[in-house]
């Protein structure tokens, strides 16, 4: 994938109703070729937007647009082609290999894995290595930890060859390690990617912009250096903070108090 593939997302006055209550109010953002955080405390509506974006949650109003053009409107298969979204808790599929599970992400390109092409094995084998489960690839799901399922489902993701990358809570269950992998991989893919993260560090350190939601609004967008302020983390999240300069990364990192 190079950055040339990445579509435009762009997300325009959406409000989202449930069960009579208003969740997310008129929310705009737009993405392209990047990573965009959305963060926000608990309750803010983070997961709410993202199941927008992927079809999951019909707006109540307003519009989702992949280069112009409103997902709500596409067949199922072809938004399949331009959004894969790895979610939390999404279902495991046990009962697969790894293998087996990641090729399930070709089923938005018209394969069966019964009659999967050698360019499909290709595609499976390459997001495997990318997301850095291939040595999984014989075993079953249900034998792998938390953290390798995430992995997993990111390589099927990866596997629908998606234009927009849809992630939510990613970095769960994951160590250290593997959450500053995972994220190293998601920005070097330069494909257009909206990922909620609750670690703000992990979202100063990679993403290129920031959304922040609270109450279901966006109070702030723009760059990390721009959007956490020790203001906005104070208003917004209720902590007392500083920013530095991490300096094995050359980027910002953020050292926090109890107001």
């Amino acid at each position: 994938m190079n950055a040339a593939e990445g579509r435009s997302l762009e997300v325009q006055g959406v409000s989202v109703d449930i069960a009579g209550r208003r969740i997310i109010e008129d929310v705009a953002l737009r993405a392209r070729s990047n990573v965009v955080g959305l963060v926000g405390p608990n309750g803010s509506g983070k997961s709410t937007l993202l199941r927008t974006v992927y079809r999951m949650l019909r707006p109540s109003e307003g519009q989702v647009l992949a280069d112009d053009r409103d997902v709500w409107t596409m067949p199922a298969r072809k938004a399949a082609w331009v959004i894969a979204a790895v979610v939390q808790d999404s279902p495991a599929d046990l009962e697969l290999t790894v293998a087996d599970c990641v090729a399930t992400g070709r089923l938005p390109h018209g394969r069966l894995l019964a009659t999967d092409s050698a360019e499909d094995r290709q595609v499976v084998e390459r997001a495997m290595v990318t997301a850095g489960v291939a040595e999984f690839a014989d075993r079953d799901v249900s034998t792998l930890s938390g953290g390798e399922r995430q992995r997993v489902q990111l390589a099927r993701a990866l596997a629908q060859e998606p234009q927009i990358l849809v992630l939510d809570e990613p970095t769960n269950h994951l160590d250290i390690r593997h959450q500053l992998q995972l994220l190293a991989l998601v920005r070097d893919l330069q494909v257009t990617t909206l990922v909620t993260l609750h670690e703000l560090n992990l979202a100063a350190s990679y993403c290129d912009e920031i959304v922040v939601l609270e109450h279901g609004r966006v109070v702030a967008s723009g760059t990390p250096d721009a959007v956490f302020t020790p203001h906005l983390l104070d208003r917004v999240f209720g902590v007392r903070a500083e920013t530095l300069v991490n300096p094995l990364t050359g980027r910002m990192q953020l050292v926090f108090a109890d107001s």
